[in-house]
């Protein structure tokens, strides 16, 4: 068994006894000189005198690790304090106990300092340790360096002292902020002037806590990146932080890797990917083998220095051929990084193997290669590789621990995209399924439409529309969408389309089949999410020429007479379906043979720039040069949309719908489905 001193690194401890109450009935000269009580004053007392309140009454339960002592002057020393038992009674329960205690003190030859510097010392971040009174207590040969530009690196200094042309104000009041709310404080970037040059540093304040969970004081870490290439690395994570996952696309996602990291960290980066990131792609395994091995993966982001990546054997999207004695293959399965700093191209080693990448690297001059797996809640998603060919210098061990840092931070974004493209694609599947997939207006309305999901990060939404066969010849025409986005939202859609529906062939009323359609999806049979929706129902008659419809919370249709003009009816407003109020009226109005209506949900004409009554008014002006420029309704439906959204994304679904009158005919003229 080790003794104390061999364990504490050769430093005496300070050592008590205590009995099963905590009384003291043992001390040495070193617990006195630590405490300031002499023996004769402390036997008989409370061990809690000195140590932190237990909260636990009856038998004395002594705590090991890091602790506050208080000295008789009043002082608190932060200590390790360990504890052994020493004997029991006759009943079994102990009588006595053996206490030892170190302070964290200043002698970097105590065991905390020996540990901290062990671990730490040789790396050129500057450490610290504050007590809660603001004093240094302990700093490694980092921080010793940095003392002449900042000399409160010096045992017993306090951040609270004045120092002459030092201002010290803001790292004093955030050491005090984290002994306050024990919060870290992380990544503070702080300048100061180190002789004829300025500093720049990313400080780091973490608070120490004892075995009571009471402040024991704050551990400072400062990073010098006053070099080029540490601020260069410093601003590629952050860069990082802020552009990796900003389109929830699986294949940006992969593009953007690649981009950040070139030059400042390699000249040449490859992203590949399996095939179950990218769905929709064709299967991988139906791929013939090559000289280059067997189909892997599919290449999702590359990116060099040079215009055109000549480095790279294939293009985005193509299939990646890899031989099975690879690095790539042996990161996919190992889930560690290869770091090969001085790239060997000698006959024997795996690119023997590979005879394409290995005329490639003798081509670009490529010396040096990292290879690191992407992983993110336990699944490896594909492999990122990085190469240098123009940059002589080797990568490092700085270097591959950038390179792991930025992937890690790009696979939990392409996790992202991959559920989210997953959840999107199941939902799309969905929503077209639940759409009508042929639309017939019969012998007196020709009808067309669209649809476009959205390509923002809420995903397919619950828009629809729908043409329905009446008896005598009648057509209804419906537009409407589902509030929210995703798969409930289709579901809910493809629920609300089978109502209408049924509701349709009771041949009710627009505004009564609305005030039913209200009751039920109140009634929370259709949208168990209690999801909202917006609806427009209209019923044209072919043998009058008259249209009735009814509104409820859904824009108005447009309405482009025979002459080209385009206007809005002013239907009476109506409650969205699932507010339960059911105040729906109709409108009637005469729609003369080589009338057009659209019919449309908001995602057309409403934008974060604009609002619904801007976009109506844009889409008026659409619909007006389309009447005049396309020969059919396929060919005007697509010129609006594209109009309208021209080459941005989608904010939102759009569905759209459009009628033009054949009609009217007379009772003999039409042809009845239902009869």
């Amino acid at each position: 068994m080790k003794s104390a001193d061999s364990v504490l690194g050769g430093a005496t401890p300070a050592v008590a006894v205590v009995d099963g109450s905590g009384a003291v009935i043992g001390w040495t000269q070193a617990a006195e000189e630590l405490t300031g009580y002499h023996a004769a004053d402390i036997f008989g007392r409370s061990i809690g005198t000195l140590l932190p309140a237990d909260g636990r009454a009856g038998a004395f339960f002594p705590r090991k690790g890091m602790m506050e002592v208080r000295r008789r002057d009043g002082q608190v020393v932060i200590v390790r304090a360990d504890a052994a038992p020493l004997t029991l009674g006759d009943d079994g329960r102990q009588e006595s106990w053996l206490l030892s205690a170190i302070p964290v003190t200043i002698d970097l030859s105590t065991d905390t300092g020996a540990l901290l510097e062990s671990l730490i010392g040789s790396f050129p971040i500057a450490m610290a340790i504050w007590d809660r009174n603001l004093r240094c207590v302990w700093f490694n040969e980092a921080a010793e360096q940095l003392r002449d530009g900042y000399p409160y690196y010096r045992i017993g200094r306090s951040l609270t002292e004045v120092i002459p042309g030092i201002d010290n104000e803001g790292v004093r009041d955030a050491v005090r902020e984290v002994l306050a709310d024990g919060r870290p404080m992380i990544d503070r970037e702080a300048h100061w002037a180190y002789g004829t040059e300025e500093r720049v540093l990313s400080i780091s304040l973490l608070p120490l806590t004892g075995a009571d969970g009471s402040p024991l004081g704050v551990c400072s870490v400062a990073l010098d990146f006053s070099n080029s290439k540490a601020r260069d690395h410093l601003d590629l994570l952050r860069q990082a932080g802020v552009r990796l996952g900003s389109t929830l696309d699986v294949m940006s996602t992969a593009q953007e890797l690649a981009e950040l990291a070139i030059p400042v960290l390699a000249d040449f980066v490859t992203v590949d990917l399996p095939e179950a990131m990218l769905p929709g792609t064709e299967p991988l395994r139906r791929l013939a083998t090559t000289e280059a091995g067997t189909p892997a993966f599919r290449r999702a982001g590359v990116a060099s220095i040079h215009e055109g990546a000549p480095e790279s054997l294939w293009d985005r999207g193509e299939a990646v051929y890899v031989p099975p004695r690879s690095p790539f293959m042996d990161v996919l399965h190992s889930r560690r990084p290869h770091f090969e700093p001085v790239l060997d191209t000698s006959p024997g080693t795996w690119l023997e193997c590979d005879p394409g990448r290995a005329r490639m690297i003798h081509a670009t001059g490529m010396h040096s290669l990292i290879v690191v797996p992407l992983e993110a809640r336990g699944d490896v998603l594909g492999v990122a590789a990085f190469a240098r060919t123009s940059n002589p210098a080797p990568f490092s061990k700085d270097d591959l621990l950038i390179a792991e840092e930025l992937v890690t931070r790009a696979a939990l974004s392409l996790d992202n995209a991959r559920q989210y493209t997953r959840e999107r694609l199941t939902a799309l599947a969905l929503q077209r399924d639940l759409l009508p997939h042929h639309l017939c207006g019969g012998d007196a309305v020709e009808v067309a439409s669209r649809y476009l999901p959205s390509d923002t990060h809420e995903g397919v939404g619950g828009d629809w529309y729908d043409v329905i066969r009446l008896p005598d010849a009648r057509l209804a025409l419906v537009v409407g969408d589902v509030t929210g986005h995703g798969i409930n939202a289709a579901a809910a859609m493809g629920r609300l389309r089978t109502a209408v529906r049924a509701l349709a062939y009771l041949d009710l009323p627009p505004d009564e089949l609305l005030t039913h359609l209200d009751h039920l999806m109140t009634e929370d049979t259709l949208t168990p999410d209690a999801m909202g929706a917006t609806c427009l129902y209209a019923v044209y008659d072919p043998q009058t020429g008259h249209c009735t419809m009814s509104t409820a919370g859904h824009p108005p249709p447009a309405i482009i007479t025979p002459t080209g003009d385009v206007t809005f009816p002013p239907l009476p407003p109506g409650t969205p379906i699932g507010v339960g109020l059911g105040t729906f009226q109709s409108y009637d109005l005469h729609l003369p043979a080589g009338t057009l209506l659209a019919l449309y949900t908001d995602g057309l004409i409403e934008t974060r720039q604009a609002d619904l009554d801007a976009g109506m008014t844009r889409l008026g002006d659409v619909l007006a040069r389309a009447t005049q420029e396309s020969a059919t309704l396929e060919h005007m439906c697509a010129t609006v949309i594209d109009s309208m959204v021209g080459d941005a994304p989608a904010e939102d679904d759009i569905a759209l719908l459009m009628a033009r009158i054949l009609g009217p005919w007379g009772p003999s003229e039409l042809t009845d489905p239902t009869a």
